[in-house]
C-alpha cells in the first residue's frame, strides 16, 4: 500500500510541485493550506510523513510539529520542514519542536524524493 504524505505549505504552488512529484514516485499526498489546516487533516487521517513549510499564516510549522508530537499516533512520526529558512537557528529551533530533517527552498524534487525514500521506504 502507498505511503500518504502530509504537505503544508500556504504556496498552492508549492503544494502542487510537491504532490506532484511524490505522486510520480507512488506516494499518495495530503494537501494542507497552513498549519492549523495540516493538525486538522492529520487528526482525520493518520500520514507516513509530514512535510511542512515553517512561514505560514493561523499557525507557522514549529507550532504545527509541537502540537503534532504532542497526539500519541504522531510521536514517532517522520517531519520534515520544507522552508526557505536555513539559518542554524531556526534548525535548533525545529530540531527542538521535534522536526526529524530539512529541505530548503527551492527545492530539487529528484532530491526530495531521495530524502522521502530514505525516512519513509
Amino acid at each position: 500500500m502507498a505511503k500518504t504524505i502530509l504537505a503544508v505549505d500556504d504556496s498552492s504552488s508549492l503544494r502542487q510541485m510537491v504532490a506532484f512529484s511524490l505522486k510520480a514516485a507512488g506516494y499518495q499526498v495530503v494537501e494542507a493550506v497552513d498549519g492549523q489546516d495540516g493538525l486538522e487533516k492529520a487528526k482525520l487521517q493518520n500520514v507516513d510523513m509530514v512535510l511542512t513549510d515553517q512561514n505560514m499564516p493561523r499557525m507557522d510549522g514549529l507550532e504545527l510539529i509541537k502540537l503534532l508530537r504532542e497526539l500519541p499516533s504522531y510521536a514517532k512520526t517522520p517531519i520534515l520542514m520544507l522552508t526557505t529558512e536555513s539559518s542554524d537557528e531556526m534548525k535548533a529551533k525545529g530540531r527542538a519542536a521535534g522536526a526529524n530533517g530539512w529541505l530548503v527552498k527551492p527545492f530539487d524534487p529528484q532530491r526530495l524524493i531521495e530524502v522521502v525514500k530514505k525516512v519513509i521506504g
